[in-house]
């Protein structure tokens, strides 16, 4: 890490800088972090929102909402976590049996004290709540019939014409079913954070419908694209979508829309436009179908990943025409879940219309 441009990380508007501290390995690895001030570098002492402290008889109290998944990394090695925030703090840390949803809960007898455990205890939710693994992701679903029969009639051409060129084979080819335009990815860690992204999406469906006038958006899939700068080396092919009418509603909607989310807490900005994409060939489904793209930047099994030689795929079908169709919603949905047949399971959706 260089020390002149640490890592950052923006909690509702506070901005803290995370130093790495040099610790035993262990499963449950530990980050220490401290606080930068706000992002005009004035130091403020206690960034907490002391709306949230109560005051009782015996001194101060703050409830706050942490996802059951979370309460190992608050607790730390053989509890060396808590105890090191309750004695740095002076405070009592509270927290429920491991697998219950609740509150964990921070006393004291000084103000300042109780604020300063809770901003402790915020960075840490914040910095290891960005290393689980994304469970829900809001897309554009493509999966209509003509644009499935456009993908087979790919996939079969494909395999025919360069299934001897180096890592070309089916198991690289997206399930037709699943094909979409990824907007953003999403740790949602309870049913209480899934409530939330549901009602978010819900609001969100007033700008949706004044960009499209409350009509579906006409839309064209045609051409492929690779991600990287090496066509013999490729990880992740995908198709070109467009508005038919070539305005640039469907880009506007998904910035919109990563605003939103990312502005309540439940997503991460990671681009300053959202890469539409719609993944057709990805060296990730040879050992996991059920991968997710993140805009080539797919985080699972990176190592094990076997990519393919495109050249000759782009020279032959660089400009294939998948199919047109007339997207009308924005889905919601769970990356991984038994029941789910066809497209991902939605967890939500709303329409332009």
């Amino acid at each position: 890490m260089d020390i002149l441009r640490p890592a950052l990380i923006n909690i509702n508007g506070r901005i803290y800088r995370k130093n790495a501290v040099k610790e035993e390995n262990y499963e449950d690895e530990e980050e220490d972090f401290s606080y930068s001030g706000p992002v005009d570098d004035q130091f403020i002492d206690e960034a907490c929102d002391t709306s949230n402290i109560e005051q009782t008889d015996k001194g101060f109290r703050c409830a706050i909402d942490v996802p059951s998944v979370l309460y190992k990394y608050i607790i730390g090695k053989k509890g060396e976590t808590r105890k090191r925030l309750e004695s740095e703090t002076r405070t009592s840390i509270s927290i429920p049996k491991q697998g219950i949803e609740g509150q964990i809960v921070i006393t004291g007898v000084q103000k300042a004290a109780v604020a300063s455990a809770v901003t402790r205890v915020e960075v840490l939710m914040e910095s290891f709540r960005r290393k689980q693994p994304f469970s829900h992701f809001l897309s554009f679903a493509l999966n209509h019939p003509h644009v499935q029969e456009g993908f087979q009639r790919f996939q079969d051409r494909v395999l025919e014409h360069c299934s001897q060129d180096m890592g070309v084979n089916a198991s690289v080819f997206q399930n037709p079913a699943k094909l979409h335009l990824t907007i953003g990815t999403m740790a949602l860690l309870n049913e209480q954070e899934v409530m939330q992204a549901r009602e978010l999406l819900q609001k969100c469906q007033g700008f949706i419908r004044d960009i499209t006038q409350g009509k579906p958006l006409p839309l064209e899939v045609k051409g492929i694209e690779y991600m990287n700068d090496d066509p013999s080396m490729v990880d992740v092919l995908y198709a070109k979508v467009s508005v038919q009418d070539g305005s640039d509603k469907l880009q506007v909607i998904a910035n919109r829309l990563v605003e939103s989310f990312v502005a309540a807490g439940l997503m991460v900005k990671e681009w300053d436009r959202v890469k539409l994409h719609a993944t057709v060939m990805n060296t990730l489904f040879r050992k996991d179908p059920s991968v997710e793209d993140k805009g080539g930047q797919g985080r699972q099994h990176v190592k094990d990943r076997e990519a393919f030689d495109a050249r000759n795929i782009l020279e032959m079908f660089g400009e294939f025409y998948f199919g047109s169709l007339e997207l009308d919603s924005v889905q919601l949905s769970q990356r991984f879940s038994s029941d789910c047949t066809g497209y991902y399971c939605s967890a939500g959706q709303v329409t332009f219309i």
